[in-house]
């Protein structure tokens, strides 16, 4: 009897703690993109401030590497709540 209250209660522990991670892992996600997109359109204001005839091209690039980062970043939040919500085993 003690040893199947003891499986259940290793099993209720790493389920608790997957599902921690996976929210931790989503934040961190979304922080990480935040930082990177803000980073391209600093960037790119300070090269269109230097040089305005290319702001055309300045943008177009900004765009999108801003729309790379956010799909790459909404894949991995996908990938965290899958953990998420999804239990196996």
């Amino acid at each position: 009897m003690l040893t199947n209250l003891s499986v259940i209660l290793e099993y209720t522990m790493a389920l608790a703690v997957s599902k921690a991670a996976a929210a931790i892992g989503a934040g961190i996600v979304v922080i990480g993109a935040a930082f990177g997109i803000s980073k391209i359109g600093a960037n790119a204001m300070d090269a269109i401030a230097r040089q305005p005839q290319a702001a055309g091209d300045i943008r177009s690039g900004m765009i999108l590497s801003a729309a790379l980062i956010e799909g790459v970043a909404l894949i991995a939040v996908i990938v965290c709540m899958l953990s998420y919500f999804v239990q196996l085993g």
